[in-house]
């Protein structure tokens, strides 16, 4: 098997994770539709904003949606201990954030996936 099918498969197995741990809880709509957004935020304002603006909106849905790409993406790139957000903001050199950029919209992208298909929509 190659390393970039286990690496997406990797990807899903911690997307399907984080749609199951958010499926009952009474903010999974609006935690689907944040990840819906997810991939094109970043894609558009740059992935450092897109993680200030989740912490700075504080609501569970954003927490829990930072959290899960922020875990995600600090174990891909080796960054294991303290804040992706500071990391980000303060040491990042271009390639780092480059690499971390790609591995959130990958991860996302299966997370956007699990969570169209598990997660109730407005009006379900």
């Amino acid at each position: 098997m190659s390393r970039q099918r286990s690496l997406e498969q990797e990807r899903a197995k911690a997307a399907w994770n984080c749609v199951a741990a958010v499926k009952d809880q009474g903010y999974a709509e609006k935690y689907g539709q944040l990840a819906r957004s997810a991939p094109a935020d970043i894609q558009a304002n740059g992935l450092g904003q897109t993680l200030a603006f989740w912490r700075a909106k504080g609501e569970e849905h954003h927490r829990h949606l930072l959290n899960h790409v922020s875990e995600w993406v600090k174990g891909q790139i080796g960054f294991l201990d303290g804040d992706l957000l500071q990391w980000v903001v303060t040491t990042a050199d271009t390639d780092g954030y480059r690499r971390a950029t790609a591995e959130a919209i990958a991860f996302l992208i299966w997370l956007k996936r699990f969570a169209e298909a598990e997660l109730p929509k407005e009006g379900d």
